[in-house]
């Protein structure tokens, strides 16, 4: 459906991600940046996710200058708090009981940037995510079934952590990783996708 105009490159490793780029029909390659993703003191969630991506990216661009490299980093926000992904079981219990009967933000950070061509564009999308309530036996058979433990805010709506959300407000895509609506829009106003 679309063509890239210049070799692309994704800086994350998710497969989710990437399922979303090769759904679309761009031909890219996979090279995760490893880069200190601790937000600073104070940071607020937008900023965070901003720089998150545009470091991922610029990383990547630094080693592939003749590349457009994109960046993404996706957080989950409840009460100004960021929730990444759990480091174990428990906390992936505990962040799933402080999310329920509560609406959230599902915040993802994007960066396109292409060295060649002095192009540096970053955006933010935010989506609204409603829970519903569930007993803790219910959020601990979703905890064991390990899905919760590789995602922002200890779930995937596009899996099993569907039946949690009640509602979502914005974009879907977004909340599963990567705004396609926006990325796209990016990509075609800078010239680097048209389509095939």
């Amino acid at each position: 459906m679309f063509t890239a105009c210049r070799p692309l490159i994704l800086a994350s490793a998710s497969p989710r991600r990437q399922e979303f780029l090769q759904r679309l029909g761009l031909d890219f390659q996979v090279a995760p940046a490893h880069i200190d993703e601790t937000p600073e003191t104070g940071e607020a969630p937008e900023t965070f996710v901003r720089r998150m991506a545009l470091t991922k990216a610029q990383h990547i661009a630094r080693q592939h200058p003749e590349a457009v490299v994109l960046g993404a980093d996706t957080v989950v926000v409840l009460a100004g708090t960021i929730f990444g992904k759990p480091q174990d079981r428990e906390e992936a219990f505990t962040i799933l009981k402080r999310l329920q009967g509560r609406t959230h933000q599902v915040m993802t950070g994007f960066a396109v940037v292409s060295r060649q061509q002095a192009i540096e564009v970053i955006d933010a999308q935010t989506t609204q995510v409603a829970f519903d309530r569930f007993d803790d036996v219910v959020l601990r058979a979703y905890v064991d079934s390990g899905e919760p433990m590789d995602k922002a805010g200890a779930y995937g709506i596009q899996d099993r952590g569907a039946f949690l959300v009640r509602s979502i407000t914005g974009s879907y895509s977004n909340v599963v990783g990567l705004p396609l609506n926006a990325v796209v829009q990016t990509l075609l106003r800078c010239g680097l996708a048209a389509p095939a």
